[in-house]
């Protein structure tokens, strides 16, 4: 057993409201990725447009919270906010399968890397968390956003990109705290047959 199987998982309100399709990543799929480098928080910057041979689940977030601080007034009733920590927490329980199935994981949001590495730390992940916090690739690639509290934040979608061109999209992403186990599902689709 590894030391994070030993920590709680946070549950999610049963009455969250769960986000609707509004199109705004229909036109994701096939896209080579930008020419954009972002600070990680293990290791060097990750430079998106050399991701691959193999496919990266890049999962963008909103925001994890702090333990003992508020979230933003009214976090609870945007549609897709909240659930950030468990979702997190499904792709480090998950790591060992999707690396299984070829896959590295990083997580992205427009936090500062100093508050991304207290949270991967607190969460003991084991892959890397990507700082952008202009939302240079929200801007590149016309991805959705909102704004609470003055802060610019992504809306949580997923991308796997295979030899640097958008595969597959995940949006909307609810629940998030499944997330993980749905795409490790469709990985194991695209696995080529034996026998």
């Amino acid at each position: 057993m590894t030391d994070y199987e030993s920590l709680p998982a946070e549950s999610l309100p049963a009455d969250l409201p769960g986000p609707v399709d509004d199109g705004a990543a229909d036109h994701l799929t096939g896209l080579r990725m930008p020419s954009i480098s972002l600070p990680a928080t293990a290791g060097p910057d990750v430079a998106l447009d050399g991701l691959g041979p193999d496919r990266t689940v890049l999962y963008l977030y909103p925001r994890t919270g702090e333990p003992g601080s508020e979230s933003p007034a009214g976090w609870d009733s945007i549609p897709g906010a909240r659930g950030c920590t468990p979702e997190s927490c499904g792709f480090r329980d998950h790591h060992a399968e999707l690396a299984d199935v070829g896959a590295e994981v990083l997580g992205l949001s427009s936090q500062t890397t100093e508050y991304q590495s207290a949270a991967a730390h607190r969460l003991q992940l084991p892959f890397a968390l990507l700082s952008d916090v202009d939302c240079r690739l929200a801007d590149a690639m016309n991805l959705p956003t909102f704004t609470v509290d003055g802060m610019r934040l992504y809306k949580r979608l997923t991308i796997v990109v295979h030899d640097g061109v958008v595969e597959h999209v995940f949006y909307p992403v609810f629940p998030p705290d499944t997330h993980a186990y749905e795409v490790l599902d469709w990985l194991r689709t695209q696995l080529p047959a034996v026998g």
